[in-house]
């Protein structure tokens, strides 16, 4: 039994946690409480998280949900609770709540043939694989193609190229991801509901769990793209596997029917044997199945919606990482095996650590010195960059004290960019830096001078799982740009060098 002062400290450092958020909650924000009273120990959740730091670059946050009670959640800086990030396809799983809300008000069924909504699309002699193909297999990837259609090669009329692709096998009997199916599946509840998707689910998933409604990139056809292109918070991913996680019930009322919950979370194809792979468990609707008995909606990167049924727990996470399967180990074996099915007992000690690493999580920043021989020598000097396909056209540096700002003459006009060097300076950008094109203005930033005459800058762009180190050499009046951008929606790559002359 805790004693009086040990109570006490609990609730003050548990303060200390949700502080921030509890000011700027929501009256459908999700109830806080200490681990401990949910049977979780903070010494697991520290576990965890250093885990996470030690062994995956990067997770930008993470949220626990224990019996419907925030336990932890944390962001690493620069990013922040609300800011809404990129999904990827993660967006599949809401796609599928969609499929699921549409059948339950007799809209759609999951036998109804694809082409039956798309007359003016379907080619005029259909494969026999392309008539057989049902919503149903749409939701298990099981269109029967053997590779996924690649819809950004057209321009336009994305349906049209998805129903004339080429159909290999039988519709129902061969796994093959496809993102493609579920642009269909949205394609399809905008066809007969005349809403896209994201406008479908304000007002039937979105509003009721305060959810604020949220962008969702669209085709050049005007159809959100249903497989990618969301943009939530990390606490409307955990409220998405709460409700399900509550069988489609929320607050007391029916959001989802029980039934569809059951089907889209459940086993409904192979998609592998291995007992040991997280990806080989069985796919439902938009839904993969995990080891150890749960089911998870996740995206490129590792976005996670994962949920632990036998333990009353979701855990959401946003990152910039090529290893999400080392995210979810580190669920499985520090997580996991921590859950006790009551209240625990409070060492205050380390509920003290925890509370304090939640509040100073940050993302490493760029290290190096803060002055260099060459930094005023730069602050007197434009660099008028030679011609390129990036938009630059000269650019600028101040880079010595604490105060490290570059100023770039783009196409669309001037950008600068403010670099911190104790902590990530955020920003809103006017358009887009250099080879940043396409993707969302919120940045958080930090460089040092890492040689002499070579300074680095890394960029995060808070608003998706990607980033960009610009490295800049300076040399006998001149400077060299070299640019390396991570995680994007195209992958890691090297982009052109830049040059420039004073």
């Amino acid at each position: 039994m805790k004693s009086v002062s040990s109570f006490k400290a609990f609730s003050s450092f548990f303060g200390i946690l949700f502080c921030a958020v509890a000011l700027a909650q929501s009256p459908v924000s999700l109830p806080s409480s200490p681990p401990e009273n949910e049977g979780v120990p903070s010494a697991a959740i520290l576990s965890f998280i250093e885990r996470l730091e030690k062994d995956i670059d990067a997770v930008h946050s993470f949220m626990i949900l224990r019996r419907g009670k925030r336990i932890a959640q944390g962001w690493w800086a620069p990013f922040d609770e609300t800011t809404p990030h990129l999904m990827h396809s993660l967006s599949k799983s809401f796609t599928s709540t969609a499929v699921g809300l549409a059948i339950e008000e007799g809209q759609l069924s999951l036998n109804d043939p694809v082409i039956s909504f798309f007359p003016d699309d379907t080619p005029a002699d259909p494969s026999w694989q392309l008539k057989a193909m049902r919503i149903r297999d749409l939701l298990t990837m099981t269109t029967g193609h053997r590779k996924e259609p690649l819809l950004f090669n057209t321009e336009s009329h994305w349906v049209r190229a998805f129903l004339h692709s080429e159909i290999e096998f039988k519709p129902g009997t061969h796994f093959q991801y496809n993102s493609a199916a579920t642009y269909m599946l949205s394609a399809i509840i905008q066809s007969v509901t005349g809403e896209m998707v994201v406008d479908y689910l304000d007002k039937r998933l979105f509003q009721p769990l305060g959810i604020k409604k949220p962008d969702w990139d669209r085709s050049p056809d005007g159809i959100n793209t249903g497989g990618w292109g969301l943009r939530v918070t990390t606490e409307d991913i955990a409220k998405l596997g709460q409700l399900y996680l509550q069988k489609g019930m929320w607050q007391g009322k029916r959001i989802l029917s029980e039934a569809w919950v059951q089907e889209a979370t459940s086993k409904q194809t192979s998609n592998g044997s291995n007992p040991d792979n997280d990806w080989d468990q069985g796919y439902g609707f938009q839904f993969w199945r995990c080891r150890n008995n749960c089911y998870r909606g996740d995206g490129a990167f590792g976005q996670f919606c994962i949920v632990i049924p036998e333990h009353e727990t979701v855990v959401a996470i946003t990152s910039g990482t090529n290893d999400m399967g080392g995210i979810m180990e580190a669920v499985w074996e520090t997580l996991l095996p921590a859950m006790a099915p009551n209240p625990i007992g409070l060492d205050t000690t380390i509920f003290q650590s925890l509370a304090f690493k939640l509040n100073g999580l940050s993302l490493p920043l760029v290290e190096g010195e803060l002055w260099s021989p060459v930094s005023e020598k730069l602050a007197q000097r434009k660099f008028q960059v030679s011609e390129n396909e990036a938009g630059v056209n000269s650019v600028s540096f101040y880079l010595h004290g604490k105060d490290h700002r570059i100023t770039m003459e783009m196409d669309h006009g001037m950008e600068t960019l403010y670099l911190g060097t104790e902590s990530h300076i955020t920003s809103k950008l006017n358009d887009h830096l250099p080879y940043t094109q396409n993707m969302r203005r919120r940045i958080g930033a930090s460089g040092a001078w890492v040689k002499p005459n070579e300074y680095r800058a890394k960029i995060y762009l808070t608003e998706t799982p990607g980033s960009i180190m610009y490295t800049f050499r300076f040399a006998n009046n001149r400077m060299t740009w070299t640019s390396q951008l991570r995680h994007s929606l195209f992958g890691s790559r090297n982009l052109a060098i830049l040059k420039g002359e004073f």
